[in-house]
């Protein structure tokens, strides 16, 4: 067999192999209020637990015990739009005039967004694997929505950009769905105490309801499976921190040179194998200072492929256009934009860039 068609072979084999968690969580089993558990976390680790979507949250609560726990969530003054999936928002489209009405949830109406009850009953669509959509003729609420796009699928409907509000939209044209339907959006006063953008919410039924007017912290409750209750930040909890996978240097260095220093201070330059690291990337990059961050993707002149820097394939596609076709003469590493869609683009390794360590093993 040709060498080259073998190395392919086995390169494509190993696209199932690599699969890692985001982040690495640490359950502490001392008692301290939600600001001391914090100030421990930022000492020892990276911060109080941040979760990004239902993966995170299942290896969360693989470590449960039968004790109330601090995650990271607190309450600020400022309400600000999110997606239900953690997607971060990027794009929106409202009517003329909205939001306008000081509601919490959105719903898509004739292409366009519109504020609404959250506890209003209405149908919606959800998101399922590989980009599909489903329509559930079902009236719900949106938080009765949001559990049933969990439970049966992935997540209520995120809209990213305008070829994505196009296509639901054409969804709903062709599915000859009328009236006003649950999206993924809505909006809290909550924030990560990493100043992360994660929108994933996993709220028990009813919460967070702020009874007394004083609860402006999350906890983690085992009696109703690990979902999270608002609760008086000065209570003694034990508490989970976490520690990131990918770390942001806001230097501007040649590619090489950001492989030496990842090397040096972390494990390697970042590499990116499925849809969730993806999403953390997004969430990294949004603090860059330059237009584009180095991953550690480079690609292989002989064969004309890329690959990561550790040996990995490149099974995650994110490319802008047919970019990873298109075989270059010289020297050539991977990028992912900061603004945008975020697309992976490339870039001759001599361009000074911000870039991403990883810290994975």
């Amino acid at each position: 067999m040709d060498q080259t068609l073998y190395f392919i072979l086995i390169l494509i084999a190993l696209c199932s192999v690599s699969e890692c968690v985001q982040r690495q969580y640490y359950f502490i089993n001392v008692q301290k209020s939600w600001t001391e558990a914090q100030r421990y976390c930022r000492e020892k680790y990276t911060d109080l637990a941040t979760v990004d979507n239902m993966n995170d949250m299942n290896e969360v609560k693989k470590g449960m015990t039968y004790e109330r726990v601090w995650i990271g969530l607190q309450k600020t003054g400022v309400d600000k739009w999110h997606w239900s999936s953690g997607d971060p928002v990027l794009y929106l489209n409202w009517a003329t005039g909205q939001p306008n009405s000081g509601a919490y949830c959105a719903v898509m109406r004739n292409g366009q967004w519109y504020d609404y009850s959250c506890s209003n009953g209405l149908t919606f669509v959800c998101s399922s694997s590989n980009n599909g959509l489903v329509f559930v003729n079902q009236m719900k609420n949106w938080r009765d929505a949001q559990s049933y796009c969990r439970q049966y699928h992935i997540d209520l409907v995120s809209v990213r950009n305008q070829n994505e509000n196009q296509q639901l939209q054409k969804f709903i044209n062709d599915n000859h769905i009328s009236g006003d339907v649950w999206i993924g959006l809505f909006r809290d006063s909550w924030q990560w105490s990493d100043q992360s953008d994660s929108s994933f919410r996993y709220w028990y039924t009813g919460e967070p309801n702020n009874a007394g007017g004083i609860e402006n912290c999350a906890e983690m409750r085992p009696d109703i499976h690990g979902q999270w209750n608002d609760i008086y930040c000065n209570n003694q909890y034990s508490f989970v921190c976490h520690e990131d996978k990918l770390i942001l240097i806001k230097e501007n260095l040649t590619w090489s040179e950001a492989l030496r220093y990842c090397r040096q201070n972390h494990v390697d330059l970042a590499a990116v194998h499925s849809e969730e690291m993806q999403l953390e990337a997004m969430n990294v990059v949004q603090q860059a200072s330059t237009e584009a961050v180095w991953l550690g993707l480079r690609q292989s002149r002989i064969l004309c492929i890329w690959f990561w820097v550790r040996g990995e394939t490149v099974c995650h596609q994110n490319w802008e256009n047919d970019t990873s076709e298109v075989c270059e003469s010289a020297e050539t590493s991977g990028a992912v934009q900061c603004g945008g869609d975020q697309r992976w683009i490339s870039f001759p390794e001599t361009e000074k860039l911000n870039f991403i360590c990883s810290n994975y093993e």
